[in-house]
């Protein structure tokens, strides 16, 4: 059974609902997550303000210690949490591995750039005076974490958060918390005040909502879905508190007739078809040059068909399951509206065997009126479509409400300055699918989000300005 951990203490059990944990590549019931009860949450919340206090009174060179230990004692955890992560999310124990490396790195970064969050001196008009522009922690934060990545998510919200100088209580997804409720108990070990840093499990709405309203708590975070951050946003402007939300993405992909085919695939199949699809800046929406469209198509399938998909624990698995059943149902209804609408099935279809698997498909002449082509599928599907004008291109990639990632694969300079200004995206790679780096910011644009997720950026999410104005007496 998952634990939380409120004020320094393991908590499970004690009559409290639980909610089934599955393993994905089996569809099997490994474990439970205890539901946090009303007065969980209210003890959480008033433990973050105490945990505030002495976490924002360590200096920021203290503070980065701490956090540099603690992301030394994860690295030498990666092989154990790779394998709850596995075991939970289905994700191929390579990924996890990745994802738990990678969040150690996260903290790291984290560690040294909270300690270069400087402030301005501003020249004051008297010179008997003095005039300073401050950032400080904005206090207790509320973070909300999703299932797709669920330790990166998690630990990009903690990180920030911690390096920032604030306490946190985060909410992972209840689908695979337990390699987050380690790093946190890594993280209190390390010296993080046990009280900076809590993990309730449970209700999301439940959680959310009280969270929200507490008093305590000065900052919402959240990652995950667009109706659901609409839901929070409401909550939060109510409270008058700031929020960060990384929303959904559904990124366009604009192949041009001059693109280097060989690159493009190389990295295209790579980046669709990691962690099944579930990814907020995964590729989707393939806009190739007519010129090209046949044989970029035709390659492309070929290698999504050759992908090993299996248990993720199986080292020669190339892409695991779908993280929960409901997810195949999604594929299944997605697939069969872009046929509906004329879109031709070049490979894939339903996985095979008990867990909640899905081949990675590939449709070709998908038209704009398919559901797929409006709605994120966050699965294994690639939807291709043919382009002769870059004005029409640029107006179908932009005609979603999301603006989280795109990617343009040209080697003309004007057609690549062009896209990189014309796409309406947080994030554009040019001929490349890596978006995101700890040092970079994560932003997304209309209804894909509201702040930075990452970067020097995204820690200033986590602090206040002050301005002080100071005068000899």
């Amino acid at each position: 059974m998952a634990e939380m951990i409120i004020d320094g203490e393991r908590v499970k059990g004690g009559g409290r609902d639980e909610l089934p944990l599955y393993n994905p590549a089996t569809g099997d019931v490994v474990g439970s997550v205890p539901v946090a009860t009303p007065h969980d949450i209210e003890r959480a919340a008033q433990a973050s303000a105490i945990g505030f206090d002495l976490w924002r009174n360590k200096s920021a060179f203290e503070r980065g210690m701490i956090l540099r230990k603690g992301a030394a004692m994860m690295r030498q955890r990666t092989a154990d949490l790779a394998a709850s992560l596995t075991r939970e999310q289905g994700k191929t124990i390579a990924e996890a591995t990745g994802e738990i490396i990678g969040s150690a790195d996260l903290i790291e970064w984290l560690a040294d750039e909270g300690r270069r969050v400087y402030g301005r001196i501003v020249p004051a008009r008297d010179r008997r005076s003095e005039q300073l522009v401050l950032h400080e922690p904005i206090g207790p934060v509320a973070a909300f974490s999703p299932w797709n990545y669920p330790v990166s998510l998690a630990t990009r919200k903690i990180g920030h958060a911690l390096a920032a100088g604030c306490s946190i209580v985060i909410k992972p997804a209840e689908e695979a918390p337990s390699a987050v409720v380690d790093i946190a108990q890594i993280l209190i070990d390390a010296g993080v005040p046990a009280a900076a840093l809590q993990v309730v499990l449970g209700k999301p709405a439940d959680i959310s909502s009280q969270l929200i309203q507490a008093p305590e708590i000065r900052k919402i975070s959240f990652t995950g879905s667009i109706p659901v951050g609409r839901i929070l946003g409401r909550l939060a402007g109510e409270a008058l508190k700031p929020v960060t939300f990384e929303l959904g993405g559904h990124a366009p992909v604009i192949v041009a007739e001059d693109a280097n085919i060989d690159r493009f695939l190389k990295g295209a199949v790579a980046a669709k078809f990691r962690n099944a699809g579930q990814i907020c800046i995964s590729p989707t929406r393939f806009f190739v040059h007519a010129s090209i469209y046949d044989e970029v198509v035709r390659r492309f399938a070929d290698l999504a068909d050759a992908l090993i998909v299996g248990d993720g624990m199986d080292p020669k698995t190339q892409m695991g399951p779908l993280a929960h059943a409901r997810r195949p149902h999604t594929m299944e209804g997605l697939v069969e509206n872009a046929i509906s609408t004329g879109a031709r099935m070049v490979k894939g279809g339903p996985g095979e065997g008990k867990g909640f698997f899905w081949k990675p498909t590939v449709l070709s002449d998908v038209g704009q009126n398919a559901a797929a082509m409006r709605e994120e599928p966050f699965g294994p599907l690639a939807l291709f479509a043919p382009y002769d004008d870059l004005d029409d291109v640029i107006a179908r990639a932009n005609g979603t409400g999301h603006g989280l990632a795109a990617y343009v694969f040209a080697n003309n300079l004007g057609t690549v300055r062009r896209l990189q200004d014309e796409l309406r995206a947080g994030m554009v790679g040019i001929n490349t699918f890596n978006a995101t780096l700890p040092e970079m910011p994560l932003v997304g644009v209309g209804d894909s989000g509201i702040g930075a997720a990452m970067g020097s950026e995204g820690l200033l999410e986590h602090m206040a300005i002050k301005s002080v104005f100071r005068v000899d007496a």
